[in-house]
């Protein structure tokens, strides 16, 4: 991003959901939520988004296994939108093949491509690819400092305790982008705020619950580290990641939106051990000005944008849609209407302030 200060990136991220119809019970297929992304990816480089992405999960409920390959077939029919992973679960990955995936995205895309390194939110993927979840921590760790130094050098000398150790070895192929943007993803661990602070990467936040000024803090950690390091605090970009949706009125977001999530959401909540995470009144308090959830008209959430602008300094914002499986139409019309009614006032309001 070239002006921090005055831009804001606007986006959508997703998990490729094919959860049941939360009254039906019909599921959709994976291939047909795959192609579903790709249309939805088109469709937001057309009405003027700055990125999409998508996160990795390795389970039923979720069609994103391979997120660099279903922004490929993306890749080619769009001009201008970004394309990221929304997470990479970098400790059960191999970072050789995590930048070769990216950077043949990014030649694809021609210098639109983003890793978004995370640990993840689920853990199917270690028992899946052979690892151990003792090592959860230290796979992270040396799995990102062998990406970083694959985005840093065509050949690498590298050795860790979980990875054979790397000779002299290239890696092809190069990323268009001289270095490609590898980000952290956080959900509110200070020790993630401190690393990527101290690494200098960009920050991603999933503020999914609570009312998000509570990041506050975390955003000063990151930057406190990043400044302690001898990086510009001010040249890092800040991104937020939270559920919503957007329709022509408030009452018809809210309405569409909440038996999906509250269905997903319960169902995750019962394998973790919360107690029901929504009911209906839990839902619009989430939904007021100060709540975590990005759910209403065009005006109404771009308000909210600019008030988590205001709060944390944020130059990228993901609206997570959608976290249960919803009708493919009103996806898209969501997707229109974040491009060509909520981003426009953002981007006006934010410009009228830089006057």
């Amino acid at each position: 991003m070239s002006d921090l200060a005055n831009n804001m990136e606007i986006g959508i991220s997703t998990f490729l959901e094919t959860t049941p119809h939360p009254v039906t019970g019909e599921v959709i297929s994976h291939a047909e939520r795959l192609r579903n992304a790709v249309e939805e990816i088109v469709l937001a480089d057309q009405v003027g988004l700055d990125v999409y992405g998508i996160g990795e999960h390795h389970r039923a409920d979720y069609a994103g296994t391979a997120p660099a390959v279903v922004l490929a077939a993306a890749a080619t029919m769009t001009k201008h939108i970004r394309l990221t992973s929304a997470v990479t679960v970098l400790s059960s990955d191999d970072p050789v093949r995590v930048y070769q995936a990216f950077s043949t995205l990014d030649g694809l895309s021609n210098g639109r491509a983003e890793i978004m390194a995370g640990r993840g939110s689920f853990i199917e993927s270690f028992p899946l690819f052979g690892y151990s979840l003792d090592d959860y921590e230290e796979l992270f760790e040396e799995n990102l400092e062998l990406l970083l130094a694959i985005r840093e050098s065509e050949k690498v000398t590298w050795r860790g305790g979980h990875r054979p150790a790397i000779n002299n070895l290239a890696v092809y192929p190069r990323s268009v982008q001289s270095k490609l943007p590898v980000w952290i993803a956080s959900g509110g661990n200070p020790e993630s705020a401190v690393r990527a602070g101290t690494l200098g990467l960009p920050i991603a936040f999933a503020i999914i619950g609570g009312m998000p000024e509570s990041f506050a803090p975390l955003v000063a950690l990151y930057k406190e580290a990043a400044a302690k390091a001898g990086h510009d605090p001010s040249k890092l970009s800040i991104a937020t990641h939270s559920h919503g949706f957007v329709a022509d009125t408030t009452e018809q977001a809210a309405d569409s939106f909440f038996l999906p999530t509250q269905a997903q959401m319960n169902v995750i909540g019962r394998e973790r051990g919360w107690r029901q995470y929504y009911d209906r009144n839990a839902y619009d308090a989430a939904r007021s000005l100060r709540g975590a959830l990005y759910v209403g008209d065009p005006e109404y959430v771009a308000e909210k944008i600019l008030l988590l602008r205001k709060n944390l300094g944020v130059s990228r914002f993901f609206l997570h849609i959608n976290v249960g499986t919803m009708p493919h139409k009103e996806v898209l019309h969501a997707i229109e209407l974040l491009g060509t009614k909520v981003a426009p006032i953002v981007r006006k309001e934010l410009a009228k302030n830089q006057s």
